[in-house]
């Protein structure tokens, strides 16, 4: 069911001025007084405006955080999943709308607004598991009548810095997790997308507030010098950052100087294999959306085809039959496969990328360009474009968010295998392949060395029940599923000696 924006901003409580920081039910108008507004990357228009935090704002919000944990920590485990759980179910009230503020906020198709959204009810419900299962393991102690064991216990603040992509998804990625764990968070969300980081806010807090929680456990943040502030900030032992590859070096020194943790979503340059044992058909459709999907603003976007040269030919004529079928515009209109970009700033370094490409020897079999008229108003939108190119062109070498594909031609899986690996990030992977020796090849020790490797799925998303991150410049951190849980919580060792005597470890003798 499609609604208008009117009804959809109105259902998430988004005014059109907006506060610069809520501490759960408290919203608070910076005292800043500068203010921005969010358009919309659809049509042009502005959708509400909003205050930038000030940093006597920012140190209020840490305040009310580092209180709220003193309580938080002490709630039982399996009574934090279960507000957990409630905020699920508030979701699922509520994720046509939030959905459609996800399409029109960003710019992905509506499909994928709700996908995003079902994926924060999948956390939320793999975090209710999780909260009675914070296990940790007994050991044998080497001394007669002692017991060890291990034991998690939260962190603190936990910082979450997310990217205008997936404006909703990651934030609840960490925040169900943290939260479960025993941990309070703090939000600075993209000020591309703040509009869909105060509709989740309101979500939550009203959830809290039915059972009666105290300020601070959910917190957020809007502000341009936030993320300076947090990544510097002792009082914050986890950072998780999701942006740019640059920007995450930055992020990465700041709090590995204090000794703190980061978790670093950070660039990825996501190649398929296409093997000649392929299916094309199904490698088609992979291809095709991972590259072209989010328009190609998602981490896990297929950039590099890497096709073996018995079908390449075949596959390059499929390829282009495809894109020539592509249709683009409003992203509300679920018959559309490709919506805008974020903004005109990302048009042209689409467009910049494809002048480098052809500088450097690129040859585009389809040819990108930004573009106009009265379906493409808001200046956003782009043609998807093909270029032939050779994996150590400077261009393929980087990650630019758009919809670029670039193919290369393989002869042996050995050689593919180095082409995909030979680039600086590591996130995720893919072979398209029905030969079992290929795939099993693809996903040992020397095969894919990246984060996620798939056979016979694309590159683009990802089950929250797997641990979602990547290697090398990618930043090596995991969130969501399977053991990412341990990231948010710090181990303690513990030895309890139930004897009449004290032996030392080693079998060390002090006798006194």
């Amino acid at each position: 069911m499609q609604h208008n924006i009117e009804e959809v901003l109105s259902n998430l409580n988004i005014k059109d001025q907006n506060p610069g920081y809520s501490t759960g039910t408290e919203w608070q108008t910076s005292s800043s007084g500068k203010r921005i507004d969010s358009f919309s990357p659809v049509n042009g228009k502005v959708i509400a405006s909003l205050s930038l935090a000030s940093s006597d704002d920012y140190n209020h919000v840490i305040d009310t955080a580092q209180t709220a944990f003193t309580y938080w920590k002490t709630v039982p485990a399996p009574k934090r999943g279960d507000i957990v759980r409630e905020l699920g179910n508030a979701l699922r009230a509520t994720k046509n709308y939030l959905g459609t503020l996800v399409s029109y906020e960003m710019g992905k198709s509506l499909q994928e607004g709700l996908g995003e959204v079902q994926e924060m009810i999948d956390i939320c419900d793999f975090a209710v598991g999780l909260s009675r299962q914070l296990y940790g393991l007994t050991m044998h102690s080497e001394r007669p009548n002692h017991r060890m064991y291990e034991q998690w216990h939260p962190l603190g603040i936990v910082g979450i810095i997310s990217a205008f992509n997936f404006p909703v998804a990651v934030w609840s990625w960490n925040a169900a997790l943290a939260l479960v764990c025993g941990n309070v968070c703090v939000w600075k969300p993209s000020s591309k997308t703040p509009l869909c980081a105060i509709a989740c806010q309101h979500i939550l807090a009203k959830v809290l507030k039915e059972n009666k929680m105290p300020e601070g456990i959910s917190n957020i943040i809007i502000g341009n010098q936030v993320g300076d502030m947090m990544t510097n900030d002792r009082k914050l032992p986890l950072i998780s950052f999701t942006g740019s590859t640059k920007v995450g070096r930055i992020v990465s020194a700041a709090v590995a100087s204090r000794f703190g943790r980061s978790i670093l979503e950070l660039g990825g340059n996501n190649a398929i294999i296409i093997s000649k044992y392929a299916d094309l058909d199904m490698s088609l459709i992979g291809a095709v959306f991972g590259a072209v999907g989010t328009a190609g603003q998602r981490c896990t976007s297929t950039r590099r085809l890497i096709i073996h040269e018995d079908i390449y030919e075949q596959f390059k004529a499929k390829l282009v039959k495809a894109y020539g079928q592509l249709r683009i515009g409003n992203p509300l209109d679920q018959h559309n496969h490709v919506g805008p970009l974020i903004d005109k700033e990302a048009v042209k370094l689409y467009s910049e990328a494809i002048q480098n490409g052809k500088v450097q020897g690129a040859k585009y079999i389809v040819e990108g360009l930004a573009l106009s008229g009265d379906h493409y108003s808001s200046g956003c939108y782009v043609q998807p474009c093909i270029a032939e190119v050779d994996n150590n062109f400077k261009i393929v070498q980087e990650e630019t968010f758009a919809p670029i594909l670039y193919l290369i031609k393989y002869s042996s899986l050995d050689e593919a295998i180095r082409i995909q690996n030979d680039v600086p990030q590591g996130l995720s992977s893919a072979i398209m392949t029905l030969n079992l020796r290929e795939a099993e090849q693809f996903l040992s020790a020397s095969g894919s060395d990246c984060g996620i490797a798939n056979v016979n799925i694309g590159t683009s998303g990802a089950e929250i029940g797997g641990a979602f991150g990547g290697e090398k410049e990618t930043g090596g951190g995991r969130e969501s599923g399977s053991d990412a849980w341990k990231g948010y919580m710090r181990r303690q060792t513990n030895t309890i000696n139930y004897s009449n005597t004290l032996p030392l470890a080693q079998g060390i003798k002090f006798d006194l």
